[in-house]
């Protein structure tokens, strides 16, 4: 069962982030070879542990939302490799941790590291992984980047318990949602395209420009993942299709339903996701309800509309390739073609 994403009209190929990925390869080089060398430690089990995850095939994209936004300003120095590391050793950090809250078996395709060395050693692993963050941060003596990322790590940690407090609540809202998505996920995106700017000095449109990009792609990608997990495949998602539904995840798709289903179909959804029963055949059953009521097509339009708020956001930046890369992120994002 897939997903049909619109394409923008006028484009004759789907987006791709390759335009990005080719404008900051020779900085990300060096910021993969930052990443090998900060998750090294004497304690063997440490490095282990992070290059399980590193190495996993993450496109790397907010390490590259940072070297971008520093580039589109100019940016000659250095501190922009060491902050876009900070931001990857961010981003793993909270995929070790929620692994652990969210009893995740599969992670891009590969066994999570829960799985293989404990939820022990994830959990600590991911506080290495932050601390070294911290340290590259200071090493770039930006108090203001300090600031944006120390915050956004606290965002995290508060969306993350917020998604806690509404786990398996069949009356969680959709503005509850929202607020889960905004601060587990598009915190980082935000904090990742303004730290850019801050080391790049420029002016305060500049970095409230990046800012609102990072935040509404973030939440652009994160509402097409939803979507993908009752409509995609596991090749798209690096998990199995349903792991959301398996897991009891309370999202978008999930909640549109319950909302607009009838009071059988709303004890289904009770039934389902607050007492666990996620068998094959109740997945199945799910889909189908999502289906009846257009969640997925009214999710991916919900993404749409913060991709359009990310595009206008650029809008006043001079044009540039760049620029042209970071737009078509956010079709890429949204198409999620690989």
């Amino acid at each position: 069962m897939g997903v049909v994403i619109p394409l923008e009209e006028g484009k004759n190929k789907p987006a791709s982030v390759k335009p990005l990925v080719d404008l900051t390869k020779a900085d990300m080089d060096r910021v993969n070879q930052l990443i090998l060398s900060r998750a090294g430690s004497d304690v063997e089990m440490i490095p282990e542990v992070a290059n399980h995850l590193i190495s996993s095939g993450g496109k790397r994209l907010r390490p590259m939302l940072t070297l971008a936004s520093a580039c589109l300003f100019g940016y000659q120095g250095e501190g922009h490799v060491k902050l876009a590391t900070s931001v990857e050793f961010m981003h793993t950090a909270t995929l070790l941790h929620d692994d652990v809250v969210d009893e995740s078996d599969m992670r891009r395709g590969k066994s999570t590291a829960r799985m293989i060395w404990g939820n022990q050693a994830s959990v600590l692993v991911g506080d290495f992984l932050l601390g070294q963050a911290f340290r590259m941060m200071v090493d770039v003596g930006s108090l203001e980047a300090l600031d944006v990322l120390s915050t956004a790590a606290s965002v995290i940690a508060e969306g993350e318990v917020l998604q806690l407090s509404v786990a398996k609540n069949m009356e969680t809202t959709e503005d509850d949602y929202l607020s889960v998505i905004r601060a587990k996920t598009a915190a980082l995106f935000a904090a990742a395209a303004e730290v850019g700017p801050i080391i790049a000095n420029a002016d305060k449109a500049g970095r409230s420009a990046l800012r609102s990009y990072g935040m509404n792609l973030g939440l652009a990608f994160q509402l097409v993942d939803d979507a993908l997990d009752y409509g995609g495949k596991a090749a798209d998602l690096g998990k199995n299709v349903g792991d959301d539904f398996r897991e009891g995840k309370i999202t978008l798709p999930v909640i549109l339903s319950y909302r607009r289903g009838t009071q059988e179909e709303r004890a289904f959804w009770r039934e389902a996701i607050e007492n666990g029963e996620s068998s094959e055949e109740n997945l199945e059953h799910a889909m189908g309800l999502i289906n009846k009521y257009g969640a997925l097509k009214d999710t991916i339009g919900r993404a749409l509309h913060y991709g359009t708020i990310a595009r206008d956001a650029l809008a006043p930046l001079p044009a540039s390739a760049m620029k042209n890369a970071l737009l078509e992120v956010i079709d890429f994002s949204i198409q999620r073609v690989n």
